[in-house]
């Protein structure tokens, strides 16, 4: 699903070349949940935005799906990143100005469904993070756990085979957070490949292996193990419990 080969990212600061990331080299398989943990400055968020096309590496390869996805244009990137990629950000991104379904019909409108798909398609995924009664709401008049699960929903609107998950739970209580994961040890259930940021060791031990970036480098690179608990085989509509 995801290769890289030999990738290192380097910034200029004060005149010096500094190494966000140095010589990684490192396979994601098709249907893997990964944590990518470290101390702040230790390259996980420059990780994230290579592997999600939105960042060119200074040296090396990136593949999705056997597609080298620094070799195309910024256009095909954002065609394949529309289609194949959904992205989960810390502070949620949404608009403000926009409804709860709005917000989730967003990708709908630029991937160019019609306007009743868009609809029943957002209203089908609010539903199932349990927001069928929020459909109106602005962010402001969300909690902060709501506000996620609205993100979570527009997310997956075009259906992403590969999530990416910037600190999910890291503006959430323990409870909404055990909730976010939950839900997305169901996604990876369902098959879909998930690398996730996160410095808190309790959220990264929910997924299958964990890799350890020490200044810009893989430390350790933990081994798969079956994920806790048991996932739902089928994409079942299941309402997510969080206040």
């Amino acid at each position: 699903m995801i290769a890289l080969q030999s990738v290192g990212k380097h910034f200029q600061h004060r005149g010096k070349s500094v190494a966000a990331l140095a010589n990684v080299t490192l396979q994601i398989g098709k249907g893997d949940f990964v944590a990518i943990i470290g101390p702040s400055g230790s390259g996980k968020s420059t990780f994230l935005h290579l592997v999600g096309g939105m960042l060119s590496p200074t040296e090396g390869k990136v593949r999705i799906e056997n597609e080298s996805l620094y070799d195309l244009t910024s256009d095909q990137r954002s065609a394949l990143r529309k289609k194949k990629i959904g992205f989960v950000f810390q502070t949620f991104n949404l608009v403000p100005y926009l409804t709860a379904l709005e917000n989730v019909q967003v990708p709908l409108v630029l991937a160019g469904r019609g306007e009743e798909e868009q609809q029943r398609r957002a209203e089908s995924l609010l539903g199932r993070v349990g927001l069928s009664d929020r459909l109106d709401h602005k962010p402001s008049e969300l909690s902060v756990g709501q506000q996620q699960r609205v993100a979570l929903a527009r997310m997956l609107a075009n259906d992403p085979a590969l999530i990416l998950a910037d600190e999910p739970t890291g503006n959430l209580d323990p409870e909404t957070s055990a909730s976010i994961m939950d839900f997305l040890v169901e996604l990876n259930g369902e098959g879909r490949t998930i690398v996730m940021v996160t410095h808190d060791l309790r959220v990264a031990d929910r997924a299958r292996r964990a890799l350890r970036l020490v200044n810009g480098s893989i430390q350790t690179d933990g081994c798969a193990r079956p994920l806790p608990g048991t996932s739902p085989s089928s994409k079942e509509e299941k309402a997510l419990s969080i206040d």
